[in-house]
């Protein structure tokens, strides 16, 4: 029986260590979200029940959970729809070289090196000094579109220089538009990667804070009702609200790796189906 060196020991000790550190926060909340009616913040627990997940859908005497989850809900997908067009059409206009794409490149990247908080002031001040209500539909939403578009155009950069051109030369000798190209060729080969991009700016936009502290008016997101919770909420359900929060980033990434799996088999079956033809 082969032996393993002493470094396969060691490496697989700082990896089980790693996922401590990294998934122990969100593990611990999930299990003390458990505690029975007279539970803590703390261990040791005082008895297990779903209490505290009850008390999340009754009356709260401080803040607006549900109200900043809707809230939340809708600009995760504003941003999803803005930053998969804007990716694309980015993605687009960069396969070509034109007089200042270098420093539009750059300027679009400068926004990830920015501090967050920094970004967020700026464009509350623009919005206010503008006469403009700062509010999570407008500011807010400007403020993570800031945030989201660099890593989608990123993204999509990589995706569009791995794209074989032929393809669409191909879909050109036979005599389709522009627009038929892309739609009909372009699109459907990218679309896996789209949804990957659709779910990065969803999850970015749905748990960003800073961009959006100073930008979303008198209304708060989630991660602002959470933040403002933890000055005045002292029991349990502080964390039964993060495990449901937690549940429900897990669901919403699960659907869209759903739909990529999806979208392979039906791309599989339907070159399987086209080889047979050949056949």
């Amino acid at each position: 029986m082969e032996q393993r060196p002493k470094s396969f020991y060691a490496l697989t000790a700082f990896f089980v260590l790693f996922l401590i550190f990294l998934y122990g926060p969100t593990l611990t909340i999930g299990i003390l979200s458990f505690q029975g009616p007279g539970g803590g913040l703390t261990f040791p627990m005082r008895g297990v029940s779903l209490h505290w997940f009850r008390d999340l859908f009754e009356q709260q005497a401080v803040g607006d959970i549900w109200g900043s989850f809707r809230r939340s809900f809708v600009l995760g997908l504003m941003v999803m729809v803005t930053t998969v067009v804007v990716s694309v059409m980015g993605g687009l206009a960069f396969r070509k070289r034109f007089t200042g794409s270098s420093i539009l490149f750059y300027l679009i990247i400068t926004s990830l090196v920015i501090p967050s908080i920094l970004i967020s002031l700026g464009v509350g001040l623009i919005w206010s000094q503008s006469g403009l209500p700062v509010h999570w539909s407008t500011s807010g939403f400007g403020a993570q579109l800031t945030w989201t578009l660099p890593f989608a155009l990123l993204i999509m950069f990589a995706v569009f220089n791995r794209f074989d051109r032929s393809y669409e030369e191909a879909a050109r000798d036979l005599g389709a538009s522009p627009w038929q190209v892309i739609r009909h060729v372009v699109l459907p080969i990218i679309a896996p990667s789209l949804i990957g991009v659709a779910l990065f700016g969803f999850t970015l936009s749905y748990d960003e804070f800073a961009r959006t502290l100073l930008t979303s008016g008198s209304y708060n997101t989630l991660p602002l009702e959470i933040f403002g919770m933890t000055t005045n909420v002292t029991t349990p359900v502080l964390f039964a609200l993060g495990t449901l929060t937690t549940i429900f980033s897990l669901l919403v990434i699960g659907a869209f790796l759903m739909v990529v799996w999806i979208m392979n088999r039906r791309r599989a079956r339907n070159g399987s189906d086209a080889g047979q033809g050949m056949v």
